[in-house]
């Protein structure tokens, strides 16, 4: 059909107005009752036919009513993989419904386009269901053409920031539902509501603080260019953590359905973190993750890209993109987690997913109770969390799309960051991703979504990044596991697998030999031989290791230029070992 031909779309009005002499076959949209040639139909979408019979060329006309009034208004355009569809709509119970249908929909019967029209309220004349699909397909040359997405967030085309339910900041772009998950973005009670029962208790707990923030945080990530990673609070079961993620999860949605969980696959992540896009993706309970890829996981939510797949016919499927901050919780870091599976930890996946202390403050997880007991406390947020969601999320990025200068958000961004001291790079990261938290709490402060006195959220983010820096050291991580690794396999293997140098004969009782030590000035140094030392620090290659060795001056002796220092053996012979330093591999020592 084209836009050309108005006889194959009548939209009449609630009278009955009377239209000109229909060109058949055709179908009209009635929104309500509507006279043509003399002949009054109900409001809805008709098929107006004509049937010859032998001998009889005018033929006989006859009508058909398919279903409620049906739009077509325009041709959407997927911005993920380019497909096309037909933004559709229609009315039910007195709510406006639209529909992005793929044309791909329309192969064969079309079956698929009646079940999602259907399961949305449209009503459908049973025994006509097969004009529907016609119906929609007889639409050509739409002049309108809009952008569409799977995801949430911002879109780049537009500048509009697309929720399932609702477009902000733009109109030519949609949401298009592939009709298989939850809707994640649901709302209940009111914002007035949420700001009176659950903001105030937030105010003197820094994680409480920590968790909104973290929630408001990722609609910020693009206009500031901070990458994705996350916070994981770490404390005893029962300690409050739960609550906090509920509380974040309230900013967008039911607590119930929007948090997630550990207990899924890497595929599965990959999958739950672009269904939050530029929002917030919650992970309850780390002990549920498999501790063989918890470290990928992290990665994986942190650098926002899906692994490449192909489909049968052996062509690639589009991959998975988002933009997201994880608030995760767990009884365990996620470096001890991943340990129970035996693999060593690596600083990439520590720093994408930081340890925040949720189980040792003054109140397990809280700071302050407001007057209550812990329970009552816990009763009456989790209580206020349920009655009250989904609206702070939006608010805010209405606030945001009102800022037409992009620059606003990179001088902001700038001067709460000068204020979290970091002075190697990768506490240098972990500081902008505690600062761009606290950067949306004090705009929602600004804007008047959260009623907290000026600096609450600045002030709480940069006291738990100093926590943090005091926990773990402000250097290189890498170099912190590797002295740590060493110092550890000292501790387990000092008398069992090293004896001392200066024995006559060696010693017997020592099996998997990982070298010798030496009493120097009344200490031991322990003699490392080349497989010992990669061993002590699996995960790490032998270069990196010897690097943070000497970047520390833990290697106490060496031959001239050598990095090694030779030895004659008990028993006869000799060999270099690696001379190390036990007291040096403290990793809250500076570098040297």
């Amino acid at each position: 059909m084209s836009e050309n031909q108005p006889h194959l779309s009548l939209v009449g009005q609630p009278v009955a107005p009377e239209l000109d002499t229909l060109e058949r076959p055709s179908y009209g949209v009635y929104e309500g009752p509507t006279s043509v040639d003399g002949k009054l139909y109900r409001a809805g979408t008709w098929f107006h036919g004509i049937k010859y019979s032998h001998g009889d060329e005018s033929g006989q006309p006859f009508d058909l009513w398919l279903c409620a009034p049906l739009h077509v208004d325009a041709e959407t355009v997927n911005s993920d993989d380019g497909s096309v569809g037909r933004l559709l709509r229609f009315r039910h119970r007195g709510r406006v419904i639209e529909h992005v249908m793929p044309m791909e929909a329309l192969a064969g019967k079309g079956e698929e386009v009646l079940k999602a029209l259907m399961r949305q309220g449209l009503e459908v004349e049973y025994h006509q269901r097969r004009y529907v699909p016609a119906y929609i397909a007889s639409h050509h040359g739409l002049s309108k053409i809009l952008a569409t997405t799977t995801k949430p967030g911002w879109h780049d085309s537009s500048g509009a920031f697309v929720l399932p339910s609702r477009v902000i900041g733009g109109e030519n772009v949609r949401y298009q539902d592939t009709g298989k998950g939850a809707n994640l973005f649901t709302t209940k009670g009111s914002l007035q509501g949420w700001q009176a029962e659950l903001a105030p208790y937030c105010v003197g707990n820094p994680v409480l603080i920590l968790a909104v923030c973290c929630a408001l945080a990722g609609p910020l990530l693009g206009k500031v260019g901070v990458n994705g990673g996350g916070v994981h609070l770490v404390g005893d079961s029962s300690s409050g953590k739960s609550l906090a993620q509920a509380i974040a999860a309230s900013v967008w949605g039911n607590p119930g359905v929007f948090a997630a969980s550990w207990d899924m696959s890497k595929g599965g992540i990959e999958i739950e973190a672009s269904s939050r896009n530029d929002t917030v993706l919650i992970l309850d309970e780390i002990k549920r993750a498999d501790p063989k890829r918890v470290q990928e996981m992290a990665y994986a939510i942190a650098n926002g890209t899906g692994k490449g797949t192909m489909t049968r016919e052996r062509e690639g499927r589009p991959k998975l993109y988002w933009r997201v901050l994880a608030l995760s919780s767990g009884e365990r870091s996620l470096s001890e987690h991943a340990a129970i599976s035996g693999n060593p930890a690596h600083a990439g996946a520590e720093l994408r997913m930081v340890d925040v202390n949720a189980g040792t403050r003054a109140h397990r997880a809280f700071d302050e109770l407001h007057g209550m007991s812990g329970e009552t406390f816990h009763r009456l947020l989790t209580a206020a969390a349920s009655r009250h969601y989904g609206h702070l999320g939006p608010a805010f990025v209405e606030a945001l799309v009102r800022i037409t200068d992009p620059e606003h958000f990179y001088h902001r961004f700038a001067e709460i960051r000068t204020s979290f001291d970091a002075e190697g790079s990768q506490a240098g990261r972990v500081a902008d991703r505690f600062a761009i938290i606290g950067l949306a709490g004090e705009l929602a402060i600004e804007h008047g979504l959260l009623p907290w006195p000026v600096h609450t959220a600045s002030h709480a983010c940069r006291q738990l990044f100093r926590e943090w820096v005091a926990h773990v050291g402000d250097g290189n991580a890498e170099d912190r596991q590797i002295l740590t690794a060493i110092a550890d396999f000292i501790a387990l293997h000092g008398d069992s697998r090293f004896s001392d140098i200066a024995a006559e004969l060696p010693n017997p009782n020592v099996r998997q030999r990982a070298g010798y030590y030496e009493i120097d000035a009344g200490k031991r140094l322990y003699l490392f031989n080349r497989a010992s030392l990669v061993e002590a620090a699996a995960g790490y290659g032998r270069e990196r290791i010897i690097r943070t060795l000497e970047t520390y001056g833990v290697l106490a002796k060496t031959d001239g230029g050598r990095r090694q220092k030779n030895y004659r053996l008990p028993g006869g012979g000799s060999t270099r070992f690696f001379v190390v330093d036990p007291d040096k591999l403290d990793t809250e020592r500076s570098a040297t």
